[in-house]
């Protein structure tokens, strides 16, 4: 197994009266690899919070060899159990020796980062994303409107993308849709601090949610000096 990959994470509150993101990661001793996962809770409430604490907690600690999937379907079963009440979003990203196999729900994002671009390779489930593939007018609010979460999503609903080299970013949408493609670029020049650069920026031009990052940098991404670009 190829050795685990540096990666550093940060999470603010923002305006809202609880954190419901949450972050988890784990690699077993003697594993094949290492599963990341950030869920995003539904609502502005502490059962949001504690489901985005038991689907993150559960996502991570399925074995790497059962793939993202069943990651989410872990997470899945975290969330239905008897003492759980809130909903959230969630994407996980289980790295081996191949690269890394995606899955998510709703609107929590990874992207690829290989230290010069940075590419989006999960589709938001919203009903904004659903008009706009049937070439639909959008408005403002559907980009709020999740149509799959962890409780939810029957499995073939579930998102699955595979990214094979660099590294990764896992944001909440306090991040992402606060923040431009440019804005990303610049802070990931910074790999050190990314996480805690993409959150605090997220918050300080006006962000109205809980603002969650997990950077996982690319080999060499520390060197990097060049400009980066988004990918097409």
């Amino acid at each position: 197994m190829r050795e685990l990959p540096h990666w550093h994470t940060a999470s603010a509150q923002g305006p809202r009266e609880h954190n419901a993101d949450a972050v988890a990661a784990y690699a077993a001793t003697g594993g094949r690899g290492i599963v990341f996962a950030l869920a995003d809770g539904v609502g502005d409430h502490p059962n949001a919070a504690r489901a985005a604490r038991a689907a993150a907690s559960a996502a991570a600690r399925t074995p790497v060899e059962q793939g993202a999937v069943a990651a989410v379907l872990a997470a899945q079963r975290a969330v239905r159990g008897p003492d759980e009440t809130g909903d959230c979003v969630l994407v996980v990203a289980v790295r081996t020796d191949e690269g890394y196999g995606i899955a998510w729900v709703g609107d929590a994002r990874a992207y690829a980062w290989d230290g010069y671009t940075v590419r989006q390779v999960t589709k938001d489930h919203t009903l904004a994303q659903y008009f706009r593939d049937h070439e639909q007018p959008v408005t403002p609010r559907m980009d709020h409107v999740v149509t799959t979460s962890v409780r939810t999503a029957a499995a073939h609903e579930i998102g699955t993308a595979t990214v094979t080299t660099g590294g990764l970013v896992l944001t909440s949408d306090g991040v992402h849709k606060t923040l431009g493609g440019p804005t990303m670029l610049d802070i990931l020049a910074m790999p050190d601090r990314a996480a805690t650069e993409l959150v605090r920026t997220a918050i300080s031009l006006g962000g109205t949610d809980n603002a969650t990052a997990l950077v996982v940098a690319p080999p060499g991404a520390e060197a990097t000096t060049e400009k980066f670009r988004v990918a097409a």
